[in-house]
């Protein structure tokens, strides 16, 4: 087994960004100035399923929005924390709130804010636009851009690591799924 499906397989909870990662980091006002964000459908799939296994899903974001609260809430995600740059220290004050060490966590990140979060996280995880650097420093990258499937596909490394994906899958052919 590789080290890297250990890292998958030993995870807790996966740690997402929301800009570049869940949406397609594409910041879109409206004409009364109101923020819009696109989210993808497959990626909300993958976060359910992932949950339906035991393992948690949280949201740690610079920027502060009612959409990201709006889609958290529909994906059942509890942890939302919102307006934090210091997305290091604010995924330390989460795992310290689930009791958890940084080696059971997945975080998956973009750009420099998430540097620090990706390198010490046990699993640290980029979608494939990420920033070069960024990447560099990521234990795995996805093969899909941020906000088009990327979370879905790290969903699936992590269940596919606990040798879970099979099975969801079945379940699905079989119209049991979810």
């Amino acid at each position: 087994m590789s080290k890297l499906t250990v890292q998958a397989r030993d995870v807790e909870v996966l740690v997402l960004d929301v800009d570049g990662v869940l949406s397609n980091g594409l910041l879109i006002y409206s004409d009364n100035g109101e923020e819009t964000k696109t989210f993808h459908p497959a990626d909300g799939l993958g976060i359910k399923l992932l949950q339906s296994q035991g393992v948690a899903v949280a949201i740690i974001t610079g920027r502060l929005s009612r959409i990201v609260e709006k889609r958290a809430a529909e994906l059942g995600i509890k942890h939302v924390i919102q307006g934090r740059e210091d997305k290091l220290q604010a995924l330390e004050g989460l795992l310290t709130e689930l009791k958890l060490d940084l080696s059971r966590v997945a975080y998956m990140g973009d750009d420099l804010p998430d540097l620090a979060a990706i390198s010490q996280a046990g699993l640290g995880m980029t979608p494939a636009d990420a920033d070069p650097f960024v990447m560099e420093h990521a234990d795995w990258c996805s093969r899909h851009p941020g906000g088009r499937g990327a979370v879905r596909e790290a969903c699936e490394f992590i269940l596919e690591a606990r040798g879970l994906l099979a099975g969801l899958r079945q379940g699905f052919l079989e119209g049991t799924g979810l």
